[in-house]
C-alpha cells in the first residue's frame, strides 16, 4: 500500500521547476495556470527569485503547491499513473494539504492557487511582522515540547505547532514567549532549540483572524469528494467529505500539524511506502517516523522516470 504527500512552507527555493517546466510540457501547463489564476509570473518568480520575494508567505505558499502538482502531473500523464490505482490515501503538510487534495481531485488548480494566495496574505496579516516567532526543537517529543510551551507562556501564546517526527516539535506563538520556550527547552535536553526564519507565527491561536479569512474563502468553494481519503492535519485521521475537508482546512490555520501521528497512523493502516512529489522534506521525516515503511522524494524528470518505472 501506498501514500502520495506533499511538502510544506521551506522547501521553495530559486529555480524550483525549471528543469521541470524545460523537460515537460505538462510542467509548464500547471504553472502556467497557476500564473492565470493570480495574475502574476508566480512562475518567473519561482525560476529567478529574488529569494526574499519568494520567500514571502504568499508567494511561497502557491509556489510549492505548483511545484508539487506539475511533479505529480507529469507522472501522471507521461507516467501514465493513475492516483486511485496506485495510492491508498494522500497527505500534505501544513499547505500541502491544499497539494494533496488538488492531487486528488477534490479541489481544481486554478482554486487551490488562489486559496493558497489568500491564505499566505491572510496569515501574514494576523499578526504585524515581529510580533510572532516560531521555534523548532530538536531532540524533544512532543509532550515535552507542549510542557515547555506551556511554562513559557507566562500570559502571552506559546503552543506546539507541528508534531513533525519522533525528535522534531515547532512552537508557535508571541516573539518574547518563543524565546522563552528555546531557554526553557535547553535546559530540558532539546539537542538544539532555535529560531525559525518565518515572517508570522503559524498554527497557533494569533492565526484567528487568518482562519476566519479562510472560512468565508473556503465557504464559497466548490470542493469534491476526493479519489482516495485524505489525512487532515488536525485530526490525523482520513476524511472524504467535501463539508468536513472545508472545517478542517480552517481548524488548521490554528491548530497543530500533526504530521507524526498522520504518518504513524498511515503506516498502521499498511502504507509500505511514502511517495514525496517536489521535494526532500516530508520524506526524511518518515524516516524518522515509521521503520515499517520506505520513503522516496521524487523532484527531477529522472526520479519520475525511476518512479513510473517501479509503479
Amino acid at each position: 500500500m501506498r501514500a502520495f504527500i506533499f511538502p510544506g512552507q521551506g522547501s521553495q527555493a530559486v529555480g524550483m521547476g525549471q528543469a521541470l517546466a524545460d523537460a515537460s510540457t505538462v510542467a509548464r501547463e500547471v504553472f502556467q495556470e497557476v500564473d492565470d489564476a493570480l495574475g502574476q509570473h508566480l512562475f518567473r518568480l519561482m525560476v529567478e527569485g529574488p529569494a526574499d520575494e519568494l520567500t514571502l508567505t504568499e508567494n511561497a505558499q502557491p509556489a510549492i503547491m505548483a511545484n508539487a502538482i506539475a511533479t505529480f502531473r507529469v507522472l501522471q500523464k507521461e507516467g501514465g499513473i493513475s492516483l486511485a490505482d496506485k495510492a491508498a490515501f494522500v497527505a500534505g503538510h501544513s499547505l500541502g494539504e491544499y497539494s494533496a487534495l488538488c492531487a486528488a481531485e477534490a479541489i481544481d488548480l486554478a482554486t487551490t492557487a488562489r486559496l493558497l494566495k489568500l491564505r499566505g496574505q491572510s496569515m501574514q496579516a494576523a499578526v504585524p511582522v515581529g510580533v510572532g516567532a516560531m521555534a523548532v526543537f530538536l531532540g524533544l517529543d512532543f509532550e515535552g515540547a507542549r510542557a515547555v510551551a506551556d511554562e513559557a507562556a507566562q500570559g502571552e501564546v506559546c503552543q506546539a505547532a507541528n508534531d513533525n517526527s519522533n525528535r522534531q516539535v515547532v512552537v508557535s506563538g508571541h516573539k518574547g514567549a518563543v524565546e522563552r520556550a528555546i531557554e526553557i527547552a535547553k535546559g530540558k535536553g532539546a539537542r538544539r532549540a532555535m529560531l525559525l526564519p518565518v515572517s508570522a507565527p503559524f498554527h497557533c491561536s494569533l492565526m484567528q483572524p487568518a482562519a476566519d479569512a479562510m472560512a468565508e474563502a473556503l465557504g464559497k468553494t466548490a470542493v469534491q469528494a476526493p479519489l482516495v481519503p485524505v489525512y487532515a492535519n488536525v485530526l490525523a485521521a482520513p476524511v472524504s467529505s467535501p463539508d468536513e475537508i472545508v472545517k478542517l482546512l480552517v481548524e488548521q490555520v490554528t491548530g497543530t500539524v500533526r504530521w507524526r501521528e498522520s504518518v504513524a497512523a498511515m503506516a498502521g493502516a499498511g502504507v509500505e511506502q511514502f511517495v514525496e512529489f517536489g521535494g526532500k522534506v516530508v520524506g526524511p521525516m518518515v524516516k524518522d517516523i515509521t521503520d515499517q515503511a520506505s520513503a522516496t522524494s521524487v523532484v527531477t524528470m529522472a526520479d519520475i522516470e525511476a518512479l513510473a518505472a517501479s509503479l
